[in-house]
């Protein structure tokens, strides 16, 4: 069962002792002091934050831009994908909704297999899904086979199914209690900077030429740089990512890793989260949220186009600047929960905020000002899209001490499942009213999710079991080493 940083760090390390021996408390007072706080016999395990998690955050979050990349890579040129093999825009839609649909099915064995087996299989998994997926999509470039393309797309989306649930869990692992939102969010970063890129990047890569033959090299290129990149990845995590590190970085991961797996019921784990009822109202929120920015993402290139003709390098920085703004977003929400943990009201006002955004966004798209749909859509995205961390980490406080790796799948799963409906009906609606009505549309289930937002009680867990562990303190020197002493952990290398 994965780790629920919740409790206070153990401050003391083998460093800090030499460095200090006159305040260092031995492990037998360690003993000593725990009987009289607590009644507890064993002494508190040491903790240790390592220098290499940031390399394993940033390898994971390298590996996730590489993938979430290829989500958007069709969606945003559909029309020249349309032309190039000869199909509606329907069936290009699906390219992206391929991601969301596969996510359904998988994402329990998927959890299982992350509690079972741990990170580093995960991890391989996904990479090598990636990899096999973006090399079948270079043999793809004939206008005959949209199977093939098809095929490595599916390739691409199973390997998502193996990467969305990782930033919680990742975080817990390997970082300490004042940095698991900050982590969560640079985990969150990857996904969002590759969709930044996906945006960008298709449209100048691939112009909208008529010569078939000069497209398929336009084409191919892309493909060929997007498998070189996902093949290097792959390398550089069967010789560098690791499992865990030698010493747990909180209490609380300690305490896990003494958990022995047959003591942990997955389907339990399942049947405790959908009893708990703010969760549940988070599963519905956080897919009514998410939900909408896959939709808005999947048709941002045909709303453009309609209002803007011609202009799907122009439909690709608007793309580009809603994941940047939401870059942003989420890293800022990162840092203030660190600070603040004020989960339920900084979750309540971002909804909310994502709700007034896209009601700006669709009242000022057909105005026929590009500079003003730039800013309505960064501004959607600076809410929209750094909602992401929020909801997972408002996750995990409603549900500790469960595994981060269950619930963010629950999340995720919602997500998938309002991504495709959302997704299909706007497309619809567009279709044959319009884009105003479209968006419209997801104000209407933006305004209800804000509203369930409202009513999701604030049961922080985590919190609550971390204010359990400071009540504990003893006032005498026994405070020198408390688990919630305000101390700094050090860092060691690898």
């Amino acid at each position: 069962m994965s780790d629920k940083h919740a409790i206070g760090d153990t401050k003391l390390t083998e460093d800090q002792s030499k460095a200090d021996p006159e305040n260092h408390v031995g492990p037998d007072r360690q003993a000593e002091c725990q009987g009289q706080e607590g009644g507890q016999e064993a002494p508190q395990q040491p903790t240790r934050l390592y220098k290499r998690r940031w390399m394993i955050v940033l390898l994971f979050s390298s590996y996730s831009l590489c993938n979430s990349f290829q989500w958007i890579q069709y969606g945003i040129i559909n029309n020249i994908f349309t032309k190039f093999y000869s199909v509606d825009t329907f069936a290009i839609d699906w390219m992206s909704m391929i991601y969301m649909l596969t996510y359904i099915p998988f994402i329990f064995p998927v959890a299982w297999l992350l509690e079972k087996k741990g990170l580093r299989v995960v991890a391989l998994v996904a990479t090598a899904l990636n990899c096999t997926g973006t090399w079948i999509k270079v043999a793809s470039v004939r206008p005959h086979l949209f199977a093939v393309t098809v095929l490595g797309q599916f390739c691409c989306s199973l390997a998502q199914v193996f990467i969305l649930g990782m930033p919680s869990q990742i975080a817990s692992v390997w970082f300490g209690t004042e940095e698991v939102s900050t982590a969560c969010s640079i985990g969150v970063f990857g996904n969002q900077l590759g969709i930044a890129i996906g945006f960008l990047v298709p449209p100048v890569l691939v112009p909208n030429v008529d010569d078939m033959d000069e497209l398929a090299h336009h084409i191919s290129i892309m493909f060929y740089i997007t498998a070189g990149v996902a093949t290097l990845l792959f390398i550089l995590v069967v010789f560098v990512f690791q499992e865990r590190p030698k010493l747990p970085p909180t209490q609380a991961q300690a305490t896990a890793r003494s958990i022995l797996p047959e003591q942990y019921s997955y389907t339990a784990s399942i049947a405790r989260l959908l009893r708990n009822r703010p969760f549940i109202l988070l599963i519905i929120t956080y897919g009514l949220n998410v939900g909408c920015f896959y939709a808005v993402g999947t048709l941002l290139n045909r709303m453009i186009i309609i209002h803007y003709p011609g202009e799907e390098v122009t439909a690709g920085r608007i793309g580009l600047t809603i994941v940047v703004a939401g870059m942003v977003g989420s890293l800022i929400c990162g840092v203030w929960l660190d600070r603040t943990k004020t989960y339920k009201q900084t979750t309540l006002a971002v909804y909310f905020m994502s709700l007034v955004g896209m009601i700006v966004y669709a009242a000022t798209l057909s105005l026929g000002h590009l500079w003003v749909v730039f800013i309505t859509a960064g501004a959607l995205g600076f809410f929209m899209t750094g909602y992401l961390p929020l909801g997972f980490e408002f996750a995990v406080e409603l549900t500790y001490p469960e595994s981060e790796g269950t619930s963010s799948g629950l999340l995720n799963c919602s997500a998938q499942v309002f991504g495709i409906i959302f997704t299909i009906c706007q497309g619809k609606i567009i279709d044959r009213f319009g884009t105003l009505a479209g968006n419209i549309f997801l104000c209407v289930f933006l305004l209800i999710g804000t509203i369930m937002t409202g009513l999701i009680k604030s049961d922080l867990r985590r919190q609550k079991a971390n204010l359990s562990a400071k009540t504990t303190e003893d006032p005498s020197d026994c405070h020198d080493w408390s688990p919630a002493a305000p101390s700094v952990i050090k860092e060691t290398h690898f």
